[in-house]
């Protein structure tokens, strides 16, 4: 029996260009195409398809969403995410969530089939320099945290990621209910506990270490 896939993506030249690259295929069926994520995930409950091909980022849901709901359902299709780019909260979300596959749209036509096979029988294909690079600054970002907690309270690290987006000390104090003298305090005691003279090296600390 052929591979049954479920087609997902909002350009319709790019939704043609997958319908025609899997037709060319005798071993895969297309049996449905969808161009936002709220109509795939009705055609993945109702047709049960093997493989689902879904594009990242479509109106409505997203290819994340989509198939965070399904992993909710417990559903059987597996989910090939297929990608221009995704950041890397995206792919390690879409990894914990079990993705069959994520295929960045510049591969080789036949890349993304031999990932569609690959995961219809069961096995993971993820592009390997996205991955590696959403790992490397998870684990960096989980490294930075560990050393940050191991010298900041709870209420610094907070107040250090909220630098890191470029909020003035006035706005940090209406957020934190504290007043601007008290913010003053803590960056005080900050740049005394991580060794840094000012707000441009903290910015490069939390950077480095992957903190925002």
């Amino acid at each position: 029996m052929p591979i049954r896939i479920i087609l997902a993506d909002d350009h319709p030249i790019v939704l043609d260009g997958l319908a025609q690259l899997f037709s060319m295929n005798d071993d895969i069926e297309v049996v449905l195409r969808c161009t936002t994520g709220e109509e795939t995930l009705r055609a993945v409950r109702r047709a049960q398809p093997d493989v689902a091909v879904v594009d990242v980022k479509m109106p409505g849901l997203s290819g994340i969403e989509v198939l965070r709901q399904l992993h909710a359902d417990g559903l059987a299709p597996r989910v090939v995410l297929l990608t221009a780019k995704m950041t890397d909260a995206e792919v390690i979300d879409a990894v914990r969530m079990g993705v069959g596959g994520i295929v960045l749209k510049e591969a080789a036509p036949r890349e993304i089939v031999q990932c569609v096979r690959a995961v219809a029988s069961g096995k993971q294909w993820l592009d390997q320099a996205t991955v590696h690079t959403a790992l490397d600054t998870m684990l960096r970002r989980e490294a930075g945290m560990e050393k940050a907690r191991r010298v900041l309270t709870k209420r610094e690290v907070e107040l250090v990621r909220m630098v890191a987006t470029g909020l003035r000390n006035k706005q940090i104090a209406d957020r934190l209910a504290i007043s601007e003298g008290t913010v003053k305090m803590h960056l005080h005691s900050i740049y005394e506990k991580l060794g840094i003279s000012g707000r441009v090296e903290l910015t490069i600390y939390v950077r480095e270490n992957a903190l925002d």
